[in-house]
């Protein structure tokens, strides 16, 4: 039995995946960040998870990363929680985004697996305890192999799970009997990083979830949390379902999430701004289907 992490209760349940508003010129939108996140909080998000995958991260600088953590801090003080994207390819680099992340008001960190390099887990564990003593904010590590092309492997998470500051984990990992091995043996929060298994996670022991599709319908995100924890797992269930249209078309339509959350943001008149290359931004036809599955979960005309 390893030693327990202590569960990051002040992240919540109920985090988004926010992106990373640009103003048609392609600089770093504070105003728009700040106004979406107002809006995320006040429509029940617990937490926002800044500069990750679908933030943008790879296209902004350290500078914009930290501004953005100092500008939401700024707009929603303490009613949400502020999960810092640091993870890089690189230790160092990445020790060095944690410390500014820190400095700059987060919460907490959110550390992907190195990408590219494809290091074994020794060097997979290495990395991520560099980072953990470095900084003295609790780390959420973010496993998703296939953007990185590593997985974190359950018998690594069972020993990271030991240092006291790291705390969750972020899944896409597909293999929910993997989950399980770790949570039957550990107190690692998990949340769910794949919108259509949100529930499923949650119902065997998961913390929550950080989602993307949340950018546009953050309450129908909650009310699935909210209705397993009232034991209304029908209810939970029906939910979950009726989210999975508009979950495929923004997560599983062959584009990243971060231009179809842009995409559909944009065009319900909320802050967004254009993705930066290489990503490219939804056609107007994808767009108008996106629209028509977002109107149709939420049951607008």
């Amino acid at each position: 039995m390893t030693t327990p992490s202590p569960v990051p209760a002040s992240f919540g349940r109920a985090l988004c995946a926010m992106v990373t508003p640009f103003t048609e010129a392609g600089g770093l939108d504070l105003d728009g960040a700040q106004a979406l996140a107002e809006r995320l909080v006040a429509e029940g998000c617990d937490g926002l998870v800044l500069s990750g995958t679908t933030g943008e991260s790879p296209t902004t600088t350290d500078d914009e990363k930290a501004a953005l953590v100092r500008a939401v801090r700024a707009a929603v003080g303490t009613r949400a929680s502020i999960v810092a994207g640091v993870g890089t390819s690189d230790t160092r680099h990445t020790v060095e985004l944690a410390l500014a992340a820190e400095k700059a008001g987060a919460d907490g960190l959110l550390v992907v697996t190195p990408y590219y390099s494809r290091p074994p887990q020794e060097a997979v564990e290495a990395h991520f305890l560099e980072i953990a003593d470095a900084s003295a904010l609790p780390l959420v590590l973010y496993d998703i192999p296939g953007r990185t092309g590593t997985r974190i492997e359950p018998a690594t998470l069972l020993r990271l799970a030991e240092h006291p500051r790291i705390v969750g984990v972020k899944d896409c990992s597909y293999d929910l009997l993997g989950v399980q091995k770790v949570l039957a043996r550990t107190e690692l929060a998990y949340y769910a990083g794949c919108d259509e298994q949100v529930l499923a996670l949650y119902a065997v022991g998961g913390a929550g979830c950080v989602s993307t599709v949340a950018n546009v319908v953050p309450r129908q995100f909650r009310a699935i949390l909210d209705a397993f924890d009232a034991g209304a797992t029908a209810e939970a269930a029906r939910l979950q379902q009726r989210a999975i249209p508009l979950v495929e078309s923004m997560m599983a339509a062959g584009l990243p999430g971060a231009v179809t959350a842009k995409g559909l943001l944009g065009r319900l008149g909320l802050p967004s701004g254009p993705v930066r290359p290489p990503l490219r931004p939804a056609d107007r036809e994808t767009v108008d289907g996106l629209l028509s599955d977002y109107l149709d979960l939420t049951g607008q005309e």
